[in-house]
């Protein structure tokens, strides 16, 4: 038997339902998209820009004061940062169990 033939396919499936109610915004999001692979591709695209955000956002843990004098008044980017890092905790990998 070779190497190739004993290779385990890496992949993963998902099949889940996603109501408006769930997440309005990301229900919109995909449903510009007809049911194939475009939606999942989206999905996907969605899913890798996520955890390149998540692990920036964990990399930031170190915050410098700045004087109120010299900090300037930049609009909010519509970011709750301590929702962010509740979700961030939420799709921890546990490496428990349950895995």
């Amino acid at each position: 038997m070779s190497v190739v033939d004993t290779k385990v396919d890496h992949s993963v499936r998902l099949l889940f339902e996603l109501s408006r109610d769930d997440n309005p915004r990301l229900f919109d999001d995909l449903m510009r998209f007809n049911k194939g692979p475009k939606r999942v591709n989206r999905l996907r695209f969605l899913a890798h820009e996520g955890l390149l955000a998540q692990q920036w956002n964990l990399g930031m843990t170190v915050q410098v004061p700045m004087p109120p004098v010299a900090a300037p008044k930049a609009p909010q980017a519509g970011v709750d940062l301590a929702v962010a890092r509740q979700t961030s905790q939420a799709f921890e990998i546990s490496g428990g169990a349950e895995d």
